[in-house]
């Protein structure tokens, strides 16, 4: 099933959610400052979660009926005080072994049940005992974020053509050089761009900070606008307009990467255009010279912590490393003893 995303998704769970439930993604987004696509993530775990209860606890669903089927919307605050640790542990073990869920979708899950149900005890009052208090996320397996190197972002850079070339090539050198998240690159308005080549970026949580846009992208930039549509445009402010003159969404950049991927041979290797952040993040901290802190406030970070998944170092600065040792050319003189 396509995942649904930004108003869609609101109207959705604004037709299908339970009050008890409304009033939570409200909160979080109203109050909490937690943005469009968090507040799905809340909805859409939330869902999974009350329909599994449902079907668990055989609250009048039938057999025939398959979990993705589940109507919530007879879930209230009396069905909620019943939830169990147990049935919490049980839930996410059935997100493991029935799901396959990875260990940071459950981490996920895990936290937007802890944030719903210290909600409704801290905030609203609506139930006394937390079920989720003693549960700790499991934790994440540490990996290096995966990259385009540097050879391989000139060519995947210099293999953009067709009909709409200023365009891909605007919104990729934009992920390259700035490091942007999908979602801040779809929402960026003309009017978010000064004439001192400074950009304003709406981040996780509604949060804004400014960029310098550098050479590359102001010149990406300018030819871009010297073809970018103006006729019956939906959202005149959208920078980047889609083939059907509406602001991009991230299914259509997606789109664009794979095919401009497949291209250059990079396709089918899981690269995204969080993987062009990391591309970026990777190459100003490697390349670049960039200090970590530099890195936290280009890329939005809240914590220090999230960025310092960058310093990892790349195979080639190992090897280089190996071979700068003192050692490294020594050769010891053999004696036969007698």
């Amino acid at each position: 099933m396509e995942r649904r995303t930004g108003e869609k998704m609101k109207q959705e769970y604004l037709k299908e959610a339970p009050p008890i439930i409304q009033e939570f993604l409200a909160y979080m987004e109203n109050v909490r400052g937690r943005s469009g696509l968090t507040v799905d993530e809340y909805y859409r775990d939330l869902r999974t979660f009350f329909r599994f209860i449902l079907k668990e606890k055989g609250e009048a669903v039938p057999d025939s009926i398959k979990p993705n089927e589940i109507d919530i919307s007879c879930v209230d605050i009396e069905f909620i005080k019943k939830i169990t640790f147990t049935d919490i542990l049980l839930f996410l073990n059935y997100c493991r072994i029935d799901r396959k869920n990875s260990a940071a979708t459950i981490s996920r899950k895990t936290s937007s049940l802890k944030s719903y149900f210290r909600y409704l005890t801290l905030k609203v009052n609506k139930i006394s005992n937390n079920p989720t208090e003693a549960l700790d996320p499991p934790k994440k397996p540490k990996t290096v974020p995966k990259y385009l190197t540097l050879e391989e972002s000139l060519r995947f850079l210099e293999s953009i053509d067709g009909k709409y070339k200023e365009r891909d090539y605007c919104m990729m050198i934009f992920f390259l050089n700035c490091g942007m998240r999908i979602s801040e690159l779809c929402g960026i308005n003309l009017s978010d761009i000064n004439n001192e080549n400074m950009l304003k970026l709406r981040g996780k949580g509604n949060k804004e900070r400014v960029l310098y846009l550098n050479n590359s992208c102001v010149s990406a930039l300018n030819d871009y606008l010297k073809v970018r549509p103006t006729e019956n445009v939906k959202d005149k402010n959208a920078l980047f307009i889609s083939g059907r003159n509406c602001r991009i969404t991230p299914k259509g950049v997606q789109y664009v990467l794979d095919k401009r991927l497949q291209k250059i041979g990079l396709d089918g290797q899981g690269y995204s255009p969080h993987k062009l952040r990391h591309t970026a993040a990777t190459l100003m901290y490697q390349k670049g010279n960039v200090d970590i802190r530099t890195l936290q406030a280009i890329l939005g970070h809240s914590t220090l912590s999230t960025t310092q998944i960058y310093t990892h170092i790349a195979d080639d600065q190992v090897i280089e490393g190996l071979k700068a040792n003192p050692l490294a050319d020594n050769k010891i003189k053999k004696t036969n003893k007698k």
